[in-house]
């Protein structure tokens, strides 16, 4: 697999692996009930990003190829980045789990998911920001005929993540300690971070050079 394929890819993870409400859930949703509810609670989540990411394609693309929307989707996808990579190391160990809720069904579990993410006020705003910034980087590097396909990469990612962590919770939950969880949440912030520099800087090259 190509490098830009797989760098696509690991920013879907990127993007879905820091410790906020939908993961959180997952976690619980995982640790009390097994890996389908953990699943369910993801797949709900990502059928969300799917109509943020289409709303943001069909609104964008027409529109990339002009120099100023490719410098404020770059400048504003670092922006959101870098908030939510700090925000991810800054609340890494305010994480708690409640563990007195029934088991709940699958179907609920997805819902809670969906609604979870598309109720969001920050969403559109998060994809426009990050997803927006992608496409500005897609089209400017290879032109506009590969952008679904470097989104399918993107997509993978977030699945990706969303089977790890709902086989973690499921099948290595003896193993699976706030400490972990810590880790992951500051490790992906930091990666957060790094792609908002790098976007940033982008914007900033496009803008005064």
């Amino acid at each position: 697999m190509s490098l830009i394929y797989l760098s696509y890819i690991i920013l879907g993870l990127t993007l879905a692996a820091p410790i906020g409400p939908v993961n959180a859930a997952r976690l619980d949703k995982g640790l009390k009930n097994g890996f389908w509810h953990a699943w369910a609670v993801g797949a709900g989540s990502m059928i969300a990003d799917a109509i943020f990411m289409l709303s943001v394609y069909l609104g964008v693309v027409h529109f990339i190829d002009k120099p100023i929307i490719q410098i404020f989707l770059w400048l504003f996808g670092g922006f959101i980045l870098l908030y939510s990579g700090f925000e991810s190391i800054l609340n890494a160990n305010k994480i708690s789990f409640d563990h007195n809720r029934n088991r709940e069904s699958i179907f609920k579990c997805f819902m809670y998911g969906f609604i979870m993410s598309i109720s969001s006020p920050l969403s559109i705003l998060f994809w426009l920001g990050i997803y927006g910034s992608v496409l500005a980087k897609t089209a400017a590097s290879y032109g506009t005929s590969e952008l679904l396909f470097y989104s399918a990469m993107i997509f993978i990612g977030l699945t990706l993540w969303d089977v790890f962590v709902a086989a973690l919770t499921s099948m290595f939950r003896k193993f699976l300690t706030i400490k972990y969880i810590i880790f992951t949440s500051i490790l992906s912030g930091i990666s957060l971070v790094g792609f908002g520099i790098y976007f940033a800087f982008q914007g900033i090259k496009a803008l005064f050079f």
